[in-house]
């Protein structure tokens, strides 16, 4: 590396970047001196620049803790197309090759070494024998106890700025509340580092909430108006869900493929693998997949059951669109989704303090999920961020109808209450709608309830909006959850709602639209008709390119670079000088191959 070459001259030079975005060049700075620092960044921010960047200006091998085995060949395969030398250690590899990667390491062959948590130990002295330029620690809100990603491994990594006072180290993450950043900086010893905060707006994700009724079929419905053909992520809350789910997509014509904890780690290994190296795949999951997932070109990623947090909420959704062009965060929200939270919070083995903390992250997802204001200006928000309304999400483009929902409140406190006081019975919400609606049910009739004086009141209601009342209830409080069946009780709010001292404004469901922007293929759909031909030819290229060489399609270039080429038609190699994402090492090794594919047209 020549001693003058500065942070932009290899930001072009390796990325074909022409400049940085928002912290990065200061990040980079402060960490290529020698210093400590705090990231929270976006997903799609450009994360991993402010450490690889640094690691080429800094003598000796830049050390990255990650905590997901499964990518780190990805991530290795990335930058060696880049012409970087990176290697990782990590169980997957045989004798040989790790004692390959030692001699490297120790030879001072590399400029980036992968290495998993677990393994730092074990790995303690082979680093101690190596010159390291620096630790960076990806996804460092997995040291938080209290937080959706929490691993034990991480809390041991504080110990890197005790063995090695002098090397720099950079802890980084997507997502961390004010509380969770402080957190991180006490278990990982970053108490003195520079803290870098970005804005945690995603501008070209938008974000929609729909009634849970029917999932599936709006599901299906939202994919093929606005994604068909494009690759996607779909997150249930167990294996069943997982399983069920993608069976029935693949049996519409959908291409996906399930995810979770109950697959063997071969099968498991091997959709994750295809869904990173092929187009249009649909990754059906629980949240065990996606930390750390690089694949820049996901479209959209949907939530069939409701996130336990706000946090893990942001995470996940934040692997859309990671290369910035237009791409859905679509949630499904119903009633059983609150009940069954409510219940796995109260039957679960955590002591109190944990629970108290889990009521507190369900409680704000869902006031994101009920509210009538802008989607984004909440979520950013609970981030500590002020912002404005978007125009970017359901909210703002279709802003949800309210009214006064006091009347049907009481009516259906005032159920409950007459069930626990003259019967001392309590039911789930369903048999307290049936009630309020007059039907005559084989349990209604059981237990004598037609001859409550509540029954057959609620009949301006139809069940679905009842449904709604009462899920907008439970998220305020008024109404809460209680034993192992789920039956409702009034919380401490409802008795001045009953005395008629609060009003209750309510939000009126509206059914989800099938798009609420322009449908699209693909990244191109803003080209004009010669320029899209041209990046379809692109794609296909791409594909084989990939292939060929076994590696994830954006590995060779990512869909943003395609478009760019789409759009310059050069007819010589000089004119792909420049497009984003071509350096020096693409260039030579893609350049002359690009223009045969678009001359051949």
């Amino acid at each position: 590396m020549a001693e003058q070459e500065t942070a932009r001259d290899i930001l072009q030079r390796v990325w074909g970047y022409d400049d940085f975005r928002g912290d990065q060049e200061e990040i980079v700075e402060t960490v290529a001196r020698g210093g400590d620092a705090l990231v929270l960044m976006p997903t799609g921010g450009g994360k991993s620049l402010c450490y690889q960047l640094p690691a080429l200006l800094r003598e000796g091998t830049a050390v990255v803790i990650s905590p997901l085995i499964a990518l780190m060949q990805d991530q290795v395969e990335a930058l060696e197309q880049l012409g970087v030398r990176a290697a990782f250690l990590n169980s997957s590899l045989d004798p040989e090759r790790r004692r390959a990667v030692e001699q490297q390491l120790l030879a001072g062959e590399l400029d980036l070494l992968y290495l998993a948590p677990e393994r730092l130990e074990s790995a303690s002295a082979l680093l101690e024998r190596a010159s390291i330029s620096l630790f960076a620690i990806d996804e460092a809100h997995c040291v938080a106890q209290w937080g959706h990603d929490f691993r034990p491994d991480y809390l041991g990594l504080s110990v890197l700025g005790e063995r090695w006072p002098n090397v720099p180290r950079i802890a980084l993450t997507a997502t961390a509340t004010v509380e969770t950043r402080e957190e991180i900086a006490e278990r990982l010893g970053l108490r003195g580092a520079r803290q870098f905060v970005s804005s945690f707006d995603r501008p070209n994700i938008q974000y929609r909430i729909v009634p849970g009724k029917q999932a599936r079929d709006a599901l299906l419905k939202m994919i093929r108006a606005e994604h068909d053909g494009e690759s996607g992520i779909v997150y249930c809350l167990s294996r069943a869900g997982v399983d069920q789910t993608s069976d029935w997509l693949n049996e519409r014509g959908i291409d996906a493929m399930p995810y979770h904890a109950g697959l063997s780690a071969d099968q498991r290994s091997r959709n994750q693998q295809r869904f990173l190296r092929e187009d249009g795949v649909v990754m059906v999951a629980t949240i065990a997949f996606g930390m750390g997932i690089d694949k820049p070109d996901v479209r959209f990623v949907a939530h069939l059951n409701l996130p336990k947090s706000v946090e893990g909420y942001y995470q996940e959704t934040g692997r859309a669109g990671r290369d910035g062009l237009p791409s859905t965060a679509w949630l499904a929200y119903g009633l059983q989704d609150v009940v069954q939270q409510r219940r796995m919070i109260d039957q679960g083995s955590g002591n109190a303090q944990r629970k108290r903390a889990q009521s507190m992250h369900l409680d704000a997802m869902l006031g994101l999920c009920e509210t009538v204001d802008c989607r984004r200006v909440q979520l950013l928000q609970y981030f500590g961020q002020p912002s404005e309304a978007c125009g970017n999400c359901d909210t703002c483009l279709e802003p949800p109808p309210t009214f006064d929902g006091t009347v049907p409140a009481q009516k259906l406190l005032s159920t409950i209450v007459r069930l626990d006081r003259e019967r001392r019975q309590s039911f789930g919400a369903g048999h307290i709608i049936d009630i309020l609606l007059g039907r005559e049910t084989e349990r209604v009739s059981k237990f004598g309830h037609s001859t409550l004086s509540t029954f057959g009141i609620g009949r301006e209601l139809n069940e679905a909006s009842w449904r709604s009342v009462v899920r907008q209830l439970l998220a305020r409080g008024i109404l809460v959850v209680q034993g192992e069946y789920g039956v409702l009780a009034i919380g401490e709010p409802a008795v001045a709602v009953l005395r008629g001292e609060t009003a209750v404004p309510l939000r009126q469901d509206i059914q989800a639209q099938t798009a609420s922007r322009k449908p699209h293929k693909t990244a191109a759909r803003d080209l004009d008709e010669e320029a899209q031909a041209r990046f379809e030819t692109l794609r296909a290229w791409r594909a084989t390119q990939a292939k060929e060489q076994g590696v994830p399609a954006y590995v060779v270039f990512g869909d943003k670079t395609l478009v760019a080429i789409a759009e310059a038609n050069p007819s010589k190699q000089e004119d792909l000088r420049g497009i984003f994402g071509i350096g020096e090492a693409k260039l030579e090794r893609y350049g002359s191959a690009v223009l045969h594919a678009l001359a051949a047209r």
